[in-house]
């Protein structure tokens, strides 16, 4: 049996992470038993903060359209509920949008409902 020397995958993988490692402060983005485990980390993060930006995308949202409502006099919960029962159907994020940008066209969104 041939003999099967591993270095070159070793040093690929090695490299990979600290390619991944680049911009680390500090050991973490050149020494590789550090590196791996701030990519490790840094990955889980990532991966857990793409779901948490939706939920604060979200609650922004909420806020915005909740402030221009009540300047209209109606709460944001009476609000979202009016349009479900008017058939209205747009989405919180062109909602707080229009409440931010264009806000006569939310006044007649809001006419509309009451």
């Amino acid at each position: 049996m041939t003999r099967v020397k591993r270095g070159v995958m070793a040093h690929k993988r090695r490299k990979n992470v600290l390619k991944q490692a680049k911009g680390f402060k500090w050991g973490r983005k050149s020494k590789y038993k550090l590196a791996k485990d701030a990519v490790k980390h840094a990955l889980t993060y990532a991966y857990r903060d793409r779901k948490a930006k939706k939920r604060d995308f979200r609650r922004l949202w909420q806020i915005k359209i909740n402030a221009a409502s009540r300047s209209h006099g109606i709460a944001y919960s009476q609000f979202i509920n009016k349009l479900k029962k008017a058939n209205i159907e747009i989405d919180r994020k062109i909602l707080a949008y229009l409440a931010e940008k264009e806000p006569k066209i939310f006044e007649k969104i809001v006419e509309k409902i009451k």
